[in-house]
């Protein structure tokens, strides 16, 4: 093992706490700033809480349909100050735990802004002064924050960001979501779940877009089984209050119409967030979409300066930001680490839910392979109708003359967590063959993913493949 080093690192979301524990395993000193809280966007106001809502909203979604096994519940209620207390208290203990295990592997904590003096040295500011921390290296942290669009400033009040949709003190009546991509479908389901009519306006001309056409397709057919109205091809232009109610303007094909609701949600992206850190006193600035540039050992021009997570480059994703957390702390340590993973999986938690890792079709051909599919149903899936959730399919992608999986995508019951056998193939080199060699448990939902692959070759057993 090389000296230690002391490290900072300026931001303790996944991305950042990740890299310092690992910092702290390989022997190095390890100080932490962090402006907000310990876990960041995901743990706070991201991925846990929304997952928790939308667990909630899933089991009144099943409640409701239980009638058809012979259960009938009536009288069913939410409570909201009591579901954002459960999810709050969810949050509590991940994000408590991220702070013991820093303090068990001997990083120091500080609570506070941080911003860059010269490639050695940071400035802390907190509720007690200004410090500043000398440092052999930075780690560059610092996530993401939600877009804001003309004329919808986030006031957490009429306009909700996904952090004012995660903490609701009633239930709206009718929500419009501005943007169809993966937070906007997410949060929209989740409060169509619990009960609110929902208004969804994409930009573009459909649901997710970049994602795998055919999954998308089911989705789409979902919110319209659900009666949640998709506007494709539609722009908000502004909005104003009417009473007790809230009036979105929208443009669609070049002709303005309203939209009477009491709650609006705009969930158009998000962009890298690095305001003040003072990256032009040590020779950095960002790309025109804000992105921090690195090489695959998460370097900056700066050779002591990383950067690792959503400041870093797509996909903002916080596993992805975790394993970048891992390489820059193995390379400050001095191991021959790089960033060369094959694929990233993305997780999508809407009803049903859908998963994908590696390439679609277009995107194989367009690699220059020659691109072979095969798809199994939900509805030929004997564990899919025991949970009575027989909508979609898996979808394997291979090469024609290797036969290397080259993506899956998946839309169906449970398919966030069965996406990691797909990502493990990937990245291992299997063969469609290797998938459907392998002996899958029954009855499962995961031998759906060795019935698409059979299908590549045209001898799944469980569908008929003229």
């Amino acid at each position: 093992m090389s000296q230690s080093r002391k490290v900072v690192v300026i931001g303790a979301g996944p991305a950042g706490y990740v890299c310092a524990i690992r910092l702290a395993q390989l022997g190095q000193q390890v100080v932490v700033v962090e402006k907000e809280a310990l876990g960041g966007t995901c743990l706070n106001v991201g991925c846990i809480p929304s997952k928790a809502l939308i667990a909630a909203g899933s089991l009144m979604e099943k409640v409701s349909q239980a009638h058809s096994m012979g259960i009938t519940i009536e009288g069913m209620q939410l409570d909201p100050a009591k579901l954002v207390d459960w999810k709050n208290a969810i949050v509590g203990r991940l994000t408590g735990g991220v702070g013991a295990l820093l303090k068990k592997h001997g990083c120091q904590v500080i609570m506070g802004t941080a911003r860059l003096l010269d490639k050695n040295t940071v400035e802390v500011t907190t509720k007690q002064g200004t410090q500043k921390v000398s440092c052999d290296d930075i780690v560059i942290a610092t996530g993401s924050v939600p877009i804001e669009i003309s004329g919808f400033a986030f006031d957490e009040d009429a306009v909700w960001s996904s952090t004012g949709a995660l903490s609701p003190t009633t239930v709206p009546n009718h929500l419009v979501v501005i943007g169809g991509g993966y937070i906007g479908l997410e949060m929209g389901m989740m409060y169509h779940h619990l009960g609110s009519k929902v208004t969804v306006l994409e930009a573009t001309d459909g649901a997710l877009p970049g994602q795998d056409r055919d999954c998308v397709k089911v989705i789409e057919r979902s919110l319209k089984k659900k009666k949640i109205k998709l506007l494709v091809n539609t722009f908000a232009r502004q909005w104003s209050r009417s009473g007790d109610g809230l009036v979105v303007t929208i443009e669609k094909k070049g002709k303005t119409e309203e939209i009477l609701c009491d709650q609006i949600l705009s969930t158009v992206g998000r962009r890298p967030y690095s305001e003040g850190l003072g990256l032009e006193n040590v020779g950095l600035a960002t790309t025109e979409s804000g992105f921090i540039q690195i090489d695959k050992q998460m370097r900056t021009s700066v050779s002591n300066i990383y950067c690792v997570g959503d400041t870093a480059g797509q996909p903002m994703l916080a596993h992805k930001g975790s394993k970048e957390g891992l390489v820059a702390a193995g390379v400050i340590a001095g191991k021959p680490e790089e960033y060369d993973v094959r694929c990233v999986p993305a997780v999508i938690f809407t009803a049903p839910e859908m998963a994908s890792v590696g390439l679609t079709e277009d995107q194989a051909r367009e690699a220059g392979y020659e691109p072979v599919t095969g798809s199994f149903p939900f509805k030929a899936s004997g564990r899919a109708m025991t949970l009575q959730e027989t909508e979609g399919m898996v979808k394997v992608v291979s090469d024609a003359k290797s036969d290397l999986v080259l993506g899956v995508h998946m839309v169906g019951p449970e398919v966030t967590e069965l996406i990691a056998e797909a990502a493990l193939a990937i990245e291992m080199g299997a063969t469609s063959e290797d998938l459907a060699r392998t002996i899958h448990a029954h009855p499962t939902l995961p031998e759906a993913l060795m019935e698409a692959a059979e299908a590549v070759h045209n001898m799944a057993v469980h569908i008929y493949q003229p």
